[in-house]
């Protein structure tokens, strides 16, 4: 079957090759409807066009989801009188492979939203879903129900609906095997091997038709668990201490990505584009770990282009620059004629073999991560599992018995007309794995990106944060925390930020000397509302707010900062509710940043607060986000100038209230800022970057209280508010966390 749909593309490509002199006909736009759907035309009629017909949820296109405008001005494939485009409805796998058991009902098909329930045989022990139903995209939902009498070394390995299955011993080394039913296209391990660990070996086959596909739940699901482990500190660090979790900047020199985009000619610019999105997606979520792989990405048709080259030469920026990708045009693909699928494997192989030809010793603890992109319709070239076994072959080689450790392809299938029996023959099988993914369309597969990174696999990554679908307040904003301190009566209110598992930063001010650590309350809003015991806390040993008293200046607010020490009993369990932000001239911030490990406190600097008006947020106490300019260089004078209004202070000189120590923002300068109310002192000003929050200031005084005079959280144009710079105290955070610490172990700060 695969070889006739290459050999139909080829004479296609032949066909209206331009060398044949045949002329370019616009193709008509008449016979294109289809019974109970719609079409899209990518380029109205003209040459290469692809019409794509559309139904509606349950329903797949028939005979083809695509049709492209040839020179010759007819539609291909073409159509005969008795095979129309039609919608016809979505049918599941027969499910009456089931052994051992009964199923019921029992259907000629199964369509959307069928239900089947299974039984098992007296004797036999019931394994999976006693109930399953059919999906939209062609699968059954939940697992394999299976029927076990426990009487072999592996447990039965089960059938899986639309399957059959050769084999019905189950002892160390016994083979069984699968086929699909007519029309279905087995995915997975053909044939499966019991082992030792009573394990059977590959993965648990499926039977797809043509019309099946992976929802971006499905792929999120496996996909990100998988690429879950290659950044996980366990692939490169083995230490089991606490502070050994971490892991080492220098772990993705250990990591190789290869990334290869098909854009030959059933690809439209259109799709060209969402699929670059995708990669892009793709880096940026696996951007949010400590580890930076080194990327190779290339598109490829006829030929294959570079797009970032793994070979090129190092320079002093290690992370990839994603310009080059962005920038990259449709135009820049070259041929795109034929899809040459074996050589875009062999590209791959080659640069593998001179990477480890740069690295003879290091290379056996390399790690390979192969990703193709693709409708697997391969036309030229030759087969490209040949080629995939010789990768194999060459990792065996260098690794040995453990190579599969070293090595993994994945490859998705984009869009229905998607060779599924080609593309999965090159992806990995492996033990509980999933390497081959179909999927819909390039949206979907944006999406399941999107969606990929399994937070419970990052928490204790600073600053990471959530801000797209339906997710709570406390996500997007996890490291806040609410501080109370009863006195006279009353009480006084703040808000925090967590900086490590033990240690909130807020405002001195907050405090007063005599205040008791264990009376002070700190809460979460997560449910069950975390109430956090506090050990102690420091204010900054210079400030002093009555230092300037006989000045006539009654509060007087320089080093406005405090760290809140908690309970060691009643540290912080990080989850995707709760966990840090980051805070400069920290290593882990460094690496947030993209930034090498030789980078200094002042490239953070420099980097963090560059411009004159400087976009940055502090979250309120009532978990509102507002948003501020910070404004520096030539701003910061006006900004400052301002404080001269403040309330009660009585002063001529803004200098006498404001030194170098804090950041101003407010006003209406730029753009309307938003301003701080009563309860937001401590609060974290930050700033995004490379979608991950960095704190560079505290929230301390402001010098109009609009709060309570107008119904409003915008500035005038004299509303100011002050926030101690992160830079200027470092000392004093350095002083607590870079103490070493049997249970925590010390924060690696930079110079």
């Amino acid at each position: 079957m695969v070889r006739w749909i290459h050999l139909n593309l080829l004479i296609v490509m032949l066909f209206s090759s331009p060398c044949l002199g045949i002329p370019m006909k616009k193709c008509e736009e008449t016979g294109l409807s289809m019974e109970g759907g719609n079409y899209t035309l990518s380029d109205g009629t003209n040459v290469n066009s692809i019409v794509s017909y559309i139904c509606a949820e349950g329903f797949y296109p028939f005979p083809s989801a695509t049709r492209r405008c040839l020179r010759s001005g007819r539609w291909h494939p073409g159509l005969s009188k008795n095979n129309v485009p039609s919608c016809k409805k979505v049918t599941c796998p027969d499910p009456s492979s089931f052994e051992q058991g009964s199923v019921s009902p029992n259907q000629m098909q199964y369509f959307v939203n069928d239900v089947t329930t299974y039984k098992c045989f007296d004797g036999y022990k019931f394994f999976g879903s006693d109930s399953r139903t059919c999906q939209a995209n062609g699968k059954w939902n939940g697992s394999t129900p299976i029927c076990d009498h426990s009487s072999g070394h592996c447990p039965d390995p089960g059938v899986p609906p639309g399957a059959r299955r050769t084999g019905h011993h189950f002892g160390i080394d016994d083979k069984v095997t699968y086929r699909c039913d007519q029309d279905l296209i087995l995915v997975g391990s053909e044939e499966r091997v019991c082992q030792e660990s009573s394990e059977w070996s590959g993965t648990e086959p499926a039977c797809y038709y043509k019309h099946t596909y992976d929802t971006p739940a499905e792929v999120h699901a496996a996909f990100g668990s998988a690429l879950n482990n290659h950044l996980s500190p366990d692939h490169f660090n083995s230490s089991g201490s606490q502070h050994g979790k971490k892991i080492r900047a220098d772990a993705g020199e250990n990591l190789h990505i290869y990334i290869a985009l098909d854009v030959s000619d059933s690809v439209d610019e259109v799709d060209f584009s969402k699929s670059k999105d995708c990669v892009l997606k793709l880096i940026e979520k696996i951007s949010y770990y400590e580890v930076t792989p080194k990327y190779d990405i290339s598109a490829f048709a006829t030929e294959v282009t570079p797009i970032v080259d793994i070979l090129a030469p190092k320079t002093k920026e290690k992370y990839i620059n994603l310009e080059t990708l962005r920038n990259f045009s449709y135009v820049a693909k070259g041929d795109k004629s034929g899809t040459n699928i074996a050589l875009v494997f062999n590209k791959i192989y080659e640069k593998m073999s001179v990477m480890k030809t740069r690295n003879e010793k290091g290379y056996k603890d390399v790690r390979n991560v192969i990703i193709i992109f693709t409708d697997g319709i391969a036309n030229m070239g030759g087969r490209p599992k040949d080629v995939v076994n010789q990768i194999q072959a060459f990792m065996h080689s260098v690794v040995g018995a453990d190579w599969e450790d070293h090595l993994d392809i994945y490859a998705f299938g984009v869009g229905l007309e998607a060779d599924t029996a080609a593309l999965q023959q090159l992806a990995s099988k492996k033990e509980q794995e999933t390497h081959f993914f179909k999927l819909q369309d390039l949206k979907s597969l944006e999406e399941t990106f999107d969606k990929m990174i399994d937070e419970g696999n990052t928490v204790g990554l600073c600053g990471l944060h959530r801000t797209y679908g339906e997710v709570t307040s406390r996500r997007r904003h996890p490291w806040l925390v609410k501080i109370f301190i009863p006195r006279d009566g009353k009480g006084s209110n703040c808000v925090g930020a967590l900086i490590t598992s033990r240690f909130i930063l807020t405002a001195a001010h907050c405090f007063r000397f005599e205040d008791k650590p264990t009376s002070i309350t700190i809460t979460t809003d997560v449910r069950p509302y975390l109430k956090l015991k506090v050990k102690t806390f420091k204010m900054h040993p210079k400030y002093n707010i009555q230092a300037k008293k006989d000045q006539g200046i009654p509060e007087f607010y320089d080093y406005d900062v405090a760290l809140i020490e908690l309970d060691k009993k009643d540290d912080v369990k990080f989850s995707v509710d709760v966990r840090p932000i980051c805070i400069p001239c920290t290593k882990e911030t460094s690496r947030a940043l993209g930034l090498p490990e030789t980078a200094t406190c002042k490239e953070h600097e420099d980097i963090l607060l560059k411009s004159n008006y400087e976009q940055a947020s502090f979250t309120a106490a009532n978990d509102v986000k507002k948003n501020v300019t910070i404004k520096l260089g030539p701003r910061r004078d006006s900004c400052v100038r301002d404080a001269i209004h403040a309330e009660r202070m009585n002063v001529t000189k803004a200098s006498d209230i404001v030194t170098e120590n804090f950041l101003c923002t407010g006003g209406i300068e730029d753009e309307t800022n938003h301003i701080a109310c009563k309860g937001d002192s401590g609060g974290a000003l930050y700033v995004e970057r490379k979608k991950r929050l960095i704190q560079v200031g505290v929230t301390s005084w402001g010098v109009i209280d609009l709060c309570t005079t107008r119904n409003t959280i915008t500035s005038t144009e004299h509303s100011r508010d002050f926030h101690i710079n992160l830079f200027k105290v470092q000392p004093f955070i350095r002083e607590y966390l870079e103490k070493e610490d049997e249970d925590y172990g010390p924060t690696a700060f930079i110079n």
